[in-house]
């Protein structure tokens, strides 16, 4: 009978520290589900501030598409006119600013 005795509390001992060790692993599993929890709403407010920015940048790549894209038909439109006298012009103008720069910076 005695034996019986010791075998039954080793088993509710045994239990006991199984049931121990299940509610510590079970507090663990929560303490890091609640933290994956909070990582991946972090994450969705990144992406979120991410596709605004993103938005942004392409409204912002869209409007100076059309500026240019205006601007160099006013070019072509200008060179088509055929003013080639403002074009020289404009390079002899160039030519002579960089040599003066050139003759500053020589005899400095």
């Amino acid at each position: 009978m005695r034996r019986s005795h010791a075998s039954e509390s080793y088993t509710a001992y045994n239990q006991n520290t199984v049931e121990d060790e299940n509610e510590h692993l079970t507090d663990e599993l929560g303490n890091k589900i609640s933290a994956l929890k909070s990582l991946t709403i972090d994450i969705g407010h990144e992406v979120r501030a991410q596709n605004q920015m993103l938005r942004e940048m392409d409204d912002d790549f869209d409007s100076t598409s059309g500026f240019l894209s205006t601007t160099m038909g006013r070019v072509l439109k200008l060179s088509r006119a055929g003013h080639n006298r403002y074009i020289l012009y404009l390079l002899l103008f160039s030519f002579f600013v960089f040599f003066v720069i050139y003759i500053i910076l020589k005899f400095q």
